[in-house]
């Protein structure tokens, strides 16, 4: 007998997609910080998302960061104004860029400029997440040790015109000299695209 099957359609919105975008870089944050070792294993607390078990961090300072920074992002997602965010990784000691993690966005304009919405089920848009988070987990598997007390920050790339609120300051890019660099998967939610790359020091001695 044929069963006969349906498939749904999920509608998606400007904010709904904003929203998807700007939460998936907190578990992302989140998943990176517990990876590389840049809090403490016992400061992070399991959850399930995206149906993987994944590690949300229970430090205070850090939650409160993450969860600024995800409506500081949704708020430029919304406007199409959010180009790219990238979440570094330095030396604690000397500040010297060790890894960065960059998150490259691209914006469906016509959604931003007319307000339409565009169709995408979430199951799929929730599977190809899954797939970059599967990345991340596995990320220490071809990125060298970090085996020094390192610290994090995020870089936002907007578009000139963009509101930044005084809590965000200028800097420089943190780029790495000659990196080495592994693209990850990426995620469209038919508004925004996501593309992942991890780039990191290249610590092969040079032949001579």
């Amino acid at each position: 007998m044929a069963s006969s099957k349906t498939a749904t359609k999920d509608i998606i919105t400007l904010r709904g997609s904003a929203a998807i975008v700007s939460e998936f870089f907190g578990y992302a944050a989140n998943s990176i910080l517990y990876n590389r070792g840049v809090y403490p294993e016992e400061s992070f607390a399991k959850v399930k998302k995206y149906g993987l078990p994944l590690l949300l961090t229970q430090d205070e300072g850090v939650k409160s960061f993450i969860s600024n920074l995800n409506s500081q992002l949704s708020e430029w997602l919304e406007a199409g104004k959010l180009q790219r965010i990238v979440l570094v990784i330095m030396s604690k000691a000397t500040n010297e860029v060790l890894e960065r993690w960059n998150f490259s966005i691209q914006t469906d304009e016509e959604v931003v400029e007319k307000g339409v919405s565009r169709e995408k089920s979430d199951k799929e848009i929730m599977r190809e997440i899954q797939a970059i988070m599967r990345q991340i987990i596995s990320s220490i598997t071809y990125l060298p040790c970090l085996d020094e007390p390192c610290i994090f920050d995020v870089l936002a790339y907007t578009d000139k015109e963009a509101e930044v609120p005084i809590t965000w300051i200028e800097s420089d890019a943190k780029l790495i000299e000659n990196p080495q660099m592994v693209k990850l998967h990426s995620f469209d939610t038919k508004i925004h695209k996501v593309d992942t790359l991890v780039s990191y020091k290249n610590d092969e001695w040079d032949e001579e």
